[in-house]
This record gives C-alpha cells, sequence and structure tokens, in this order.
C-alpha cells in the first residue's frame, strides 16, 4: 500500500509525497489548475510547450537536453489535460532515484532545481517570450490539434462534448482552437505565464524511496517569491434533462460513429459514485460488459461499443463505430441494456467478473509513477484521496441493488451522430 502524505506549503499550494520502494526511478511533478474557459485554453496550452523548451539557465533546447543527460537521462515534459471544468498544466521530471545514482549525488534536489527552472526562469525577451520559441511550439500544438480532427473517433467524440455541453466551461477543447493559438504573441504568454503563478491551485508531487524534504524547501522557497490570490475552482453538476438534444454530422468516413449522452445527478464527491463507476463498467466499460457481449457480439450491430463515466461532472457517454444504416437499431438495443439493468437483469457473474476488472484496473495505472500520480491527482480532484485499497474497497461493497439505482438515474440527454456520406 502506498503512504502519502500531504502538506500546504503555500496558499493554494501542496506538495504531496508518496512513498514508494517499488521502483528505480522517481517522479516530481508540478500541476497548475485553472478554470478552463475559451479565451485561456489556448494560450495555457501553448505555454506548457514553450516553458518545457529551454530556460533562461539552460537558453537552448540542446544545454537542456545535455543537462537532462547528466541526471542519469532524465525526461522532461510538459501536458495539457482537462478535468471537469478546470484545465491543468502539468510540468514533470522523472529520473533515477537517489538510492540508485553514484555516492553523492542527491539527482531529486538537481531534478527539483530544474522544474523550478523551468517554472520560475522562463527565457525571456523583456516582458515578453521569444518569438522562435513560440513558433515552433505552435506548430506542434496546431498539429496535436490537427491530429484530433483527423482521428474520427476522437473527432466524434470533441463534438459530442461541444454540442451535449454548450455553455458550459467542459465544452471547450484541453487545447484551445487553432485559430487561438495563431494569434497568441510573446506578451501573451507572459501575461499568462503570471496568472498561473499567482493565481493558479498548485499539487506539487513527490513519488519515490528518496527523502523529499530537500525537494519541498526548494519549491517553498521559488513559490514564495509571489503573492497568490488562487482561483476558486468549481464543478457544474446538471442532472435535469429537459429534451432530447439531437445532432448529426456528414463526413467522408468509411464508419459512421454515434455516441448517446446521459446526465445524471451523481459526481464527485458523491457517496455514489463508486455505485456509478462499478454501474457503468458493468454496462460497458469492460469484456464481460453489456454492451461489448450483447450488442456488439451477439446482435453484431457496432464495431465497438463502450461507456463511459467522467464522475467529475456526472456525466455518461455510450460511443460506438456503426454502420449507417444500423444506428437506429444500435440506438435501441443500447437503451434496452440500460433497461435491462434497472429491472435488475443483472447476474453475478456480471458483477463479480466487473468488479475484479476494475480492481484490476486501479492497480495496474500505479503500476509505475506516471500512474501513481495521475491516480492521486484526479482523487484530489474528485475531493478525495483514496488509496487503490480503498477504492477496491468500495468497489467491492456496492451492491446488485445499486447498480440498479444507479441505471435509473441515467437521463438520456444528447445523441449525436458523425455519418458516412
Amino acid at each position: 500500500m502506498n503512504s502519502i502524505s500531504r502538506q500546504e506549503i503555500g496558499k493554494g499550494i501542496y506538495f504531496n509525497t508518496i512513498k514508494d520502494n517499488r521502483f528505480k526511478t522517481m517522479k516530481l511533478s508540478v500541476s497548475i489548475i485553472v478554470p478552463l474557459n475559451e479565451d485561456d485554453a489556448s494560450v495555457n496550452a501553448l505555454l506548457a510547450g514553450v516553458l518545457t523548451r529551454s530556460t533562461k539557465d539552460y537558453p537552448d533546447f540542446t544545454i537542456l537536453s545535455k543537462k537532462l543527460s547528466q541526471l542519469y537521462g532524465a525526461n522532461l515534459a510538459g501536458i495539457v489535460r482537462k478535468m471537469g471544468d478546470n484545465q491543468v498544466l502539468t510540468f514533470s521530471i522523472s529520473g533515477i532515484d537517489d538510492k540508485y545514482a553514484f555516492e553523492g549525488d542527491v539527482v531529486s534536489q538537481q531534478m527539483s532545481e530544474l522544474l523550478c527552472s523551468v517554472l520560475f526562469r522562463p527565457k525571456l525577451n523583456g516582458n515578453a517570450f521569444c518569438e522562435e520559441e513560440i513558433n515552433q511550439e505552435k506548430r506542434q500544438l496546431s498539429d496535436m490539434i490537427d491530429s484530433e480532427f483527423n482521428d474520427k473517433r476522437a473527432y466524434a467524440n470533441n463534438r459530442f462534448t461541444e454540442f451535449m455541453c454548450q455553455g458550459e466551461p467542459f465544452a471547450c477543447s484541453r487545447l484551445g482552437t487553432k485559430e487561438a493559438v495563431e494569434e497568441v504573441t510573446g506578451e501573451d504568454l507572459y501575461t499568462a505565464w503570471k496568472k498561473l503563478l499567482i493565481a493558479g491551485n498548485i499539487e506539487i508531487f513527490f513519488i519515490g524511496e528518496s527523502d523529499s524534504e530537500n525537494a519541498k524547501n526548494i519549491f517553498e522557497k521559488n513559490f514564495k517569491k509571489n503573492r497568490r490570490t488562487p482561483f476558486l475552482l468549481e464543478n457544474s453538476v446538471c442532472g435535469e434533462v429537459k429534451k432530447l438534444k439531437e445532432k448529426r454530422e456528414i463526413m467522408e468516413l468509411s464508419q459512421s460513429k454515434m455516441i448517446m449522452g446521459f446526465r445524471t445527478s451523481v459526481a464527485s464527491p458523491s457517496e455514489d459514485t463508486m455505485a456509478m463507476r462499478v454501474a457503468i463498467a458493468l454496462l460497458g466499460g469492460t469484456a464481460h460488459s453489456k454492451l461489448f457481449n450483447n450488442v456488439r457480439e451477439k446482435l453484431s450491430l457496432c464495431y465497438y461499443c463502450s461507456a463511459r463515466y467522467t464522475r467529475i461532472k456526472g456525466i455518461v457517454h455510450i460511443e460506438s463505430g456503426v454502420e449507417k444504416e444500423n444506428i437506429e437499431k444500435a440506438k435501441d438495443a443500447i437503451l434496452k441494456e440500460i433497461e435491462d439493468m434497472k429491472n435488475g437483469n443483472i447476474t453475478d457473474f456480471e458483477i463479480e467478473a466487473t468488479k475484479l476488472s476494475m480492481c484490476n484496473d486501479f492497480i495496474t495505472i500505479c503500476d509505475h509513477t506516471a500512474g501513481l500520480e495521475s491516480w492521486y491527482l484526479s482523487q484530489l480532484m474528485d475531493g478525495e484521496l483514496d488509496s487503490v485499497e480503498e477504492a477496491c474497497r468500495k468497489v467491492n461493497a456496492v451492491t446488485k441493488e445499486q447498480i440498479m439505482e444507479m441505471a435509473s438515474k441515467l437521463h438520456f440527454d444528447t445523441i449525436y451522430t458523425l455519418e458516412s456520406k
């Protein structure tokens, strides 16, 4: 069982230490959490890339790469995530644990200092970021946005979310838009960078076997230089459905996509959240699920058919790849499976197989440092701090009656289809 300690080292800044002796590596990450909105999404996403290209101390990518090589081949990365109505920028560095370094090398301290160099001492041109760095990162970010358009499954999911959650922050893309990316200037990035340090909610993770005290002191010292007024983070949850929304798009495709969206009133940190997770996994989240076995295998109506529960928003969506002529049949078959669950048409085998699969997934996620960081960050966003073992206990405590009750809380809100010509 992983032990985690959590300390507040500044206003809205928390240092989380996860001790684990299974790995020869360690991971340090700083996640900056801000409200998601159309105005800031693109500039923040661009900033995540620009900051990890160079710093004032390491002014070009070659010098920065050389420093990482000296740290036993450490890896530096910046990623952008969407978690509910919030955008999360995570800057991380991973490398060898102090225990396995040459005698006298305190790698964790050097990695912490490098990460602080990235966050607090970027390469600037006055009160602006350097245009050369920005332009290179703009091309990469635009390519990432294009790749989501070219992947029609990802495109359909993005369009579905925009349509179902229109008017909510959750409708925004984590990367923003290509048009907004192109308009970002060096001054815009500088303003956004200052805002992140002053107003972002900060979660720092130290994962490994070594002592984290040096790292904690380094981050505490650097963050003290800023007077902070952190954002108030919120997540809107709407379980009410007034009218079924339908949207249809036509595109040159080999396979049509259908996504059905359901609203529930069950969202983190509700005590019913785990029961809903089990219910949705049983419906369409495992190889033993009803959608996989009945709609895909027995009826052969879909190439794939799965359900996902965004617990921070209380939203369930069921996505499938179908032939155009099978869209209505697949929709009816999916709704029938939900109705069967409401009526208790659930076998003991389905329940036990689902629970076993979920617990196995939880354990597998935490088999590496990146998975541990992702696990506990999502727990914190949920307003909880459950270990994998605690989560598995909650899974196994869910009853058939609770699963039936959760199925009755699915309210059909949206159907989106991306159809072939």
